[in-house]
């Protein structure tokens, strides 16, 4: 088979793939979910199993321990967050207020300069813009909604999700082979280092930032509440939560917690401080946490981050959001290997092997010259 056929068949089998999980994004959410779970607790099954414990026994004690956990927080913080969800509505009237009380000087201002037309033709203008943000903003939740919950409910996905975990934990060194077995041939090592840099970014990327995550939704939370922030916890665990998209976890904390302390507090001290957890916060993830936990050499541009997760939730809902940094990381990856590919072809270099043309030339030049001089001194010799 040529390569323009091969390479034909891979991109027909790409466009199969997509077009099965458009299909099927609906229902793939616990199993995406399953998968991402056995993938995040692999190493620790595999170092259980060094210690001496069947692959079987080691997936039960870690599929256990881990949902135990997750179940174990969500029933300590939810009568909290229930609590403070239904505080924080109660208190959506009196922020409502603040902010016409702060805007209102603004818009008197703007009465003041311009005209009538231009007044009408700027609340029209206003209207429109945010008849369409709440339009897109509805279509993208109904989209997870439907790509989510309303497949599979709560207690559906509580019971699939750690079924599909302990089998693919189970048998994901076994997966892993059976695939490995499939590769062409001629293409297994290359296949295989890429595959290797693709697992190392994507495990750099998703443990590390899990990491920061937690780390940023504890601080944010006893940070606000300390301060007294009303629904200080719900903001704070809110803000952690999505800072694995670079920059917007803190942006939409300091906008919501500001804007909360600015309608609880009279006083610029509290409001303030506010602000400055999550200043500290985000300093510390730049500085402290990201460089550590993370890595600078995990190739996921943040621009490319959040790129990635807004067309996985518009194409594939919030099985999208979850496929979406895997898929990043081996489109990036991938994109890598053939600019290297491209760097050393004839292609880039016009025609001429790589490297330095002239001194291969100059070699060359130089060898024909030893040559002859051997054969005329031989020459010599037999005369």
């Amino acid at each position: 088979m040529s390569r323009e056929k091969r390479t034909l068949f891979w991109i027909a089998g790409l466009a199969v793939f997509v077009f099965v999980l458009q299909l099927l994004s609906g229902v793939l959410m616990p199993f995406v979910a399953g998968m991402a779970i056995a993938y995040f607790l692999d190493p620790v099954a595999d170092k259980l199993e060094q210690k001496g414990l069947s692959r079987t026994l080691a997936t039960t004690a870690i599929i256990a321990a881990f949902f135990f956990v997750a179940v174990g927080v969500l029933v300590l913080l939810f009568p909290l967050l229930q609590a403070q969800v239904v505080s924080l509505a109660a208190f959506v009237p009196d922020l409502i207020d603040t902010f016409r009380d702060y805007a209102e000087p603004f818009l008197e201002r703007l009465r003041a300069d311009l005209s009538a037309p231009e007044m009408e033709r700027l609340k029209e203008a206003a209207g429109n813009y945010a008849g369409t943000a709440i339009q897109w903003m509805s279509g993208l939740l109904g989209d997870l909604w439907k790509g989510g919950l309303a497949v599979f409910n709560v207690l559906s996905l509580l019971i699939i999700t750690p079924v599909v975990a302990f089998y693919l934990l189970r048998d994901w060194d076994l997966i892993v082979a059976r695939f490995d077995s499939y590769l062409p041939r001629a293409a297994a090592p290359t296949i295989r280092e890429q595959c290797a840099a693709i697992d190392t970014t994507i495990a750099g990327f998703v443990r590390g930032q899990a990491s920061v995550c937690l780390v940023l939704a504890a601080w944010y939370g006893f940070g606000l509440s300390v301060v007294g922030l009303e629904s200080g916890l719900l903001v704070g665990i809110g803000a952690g939560a999505i800072s694995f998209i670079p920059y917007l976890g803190a942006a939409i904390g300091l906008i919501v917690g500001v804007g909360i302390a600015l309608a609880q507090f009279s006083d610029w001290l509290p409001i303030g401080l506010v602000a400055g957890v999550f200043i500290i916060g985000q300093t510390t993830e730049s500085y402290v946490l990201t460089p550590r936990l993370v890595g600078g050499r995990i190739g996921l541009h943040p621009v490319w981050i959040i790129f990635a997760l807004l067309a996985g939730g518009a194409l594939f809902g919030f099985t999208g959001v979850l496929l979406a940094i895997p898929a990043a990381a081996i489109i990036g990856v991938l994109i890598r290997f053939g600019l290297s590919r491209y760097l050393e072809s004839p292609l880039y270099h016009g025609g001429k092997a790589p490297g330095n043309p002239m001194g291969k030339t100059k070699a060359k030049s130089q060898t024909r010259a030893k040559a002859k001089t051997k054969s005329k001194s031989r020459a010599r010799k037999k005369k």
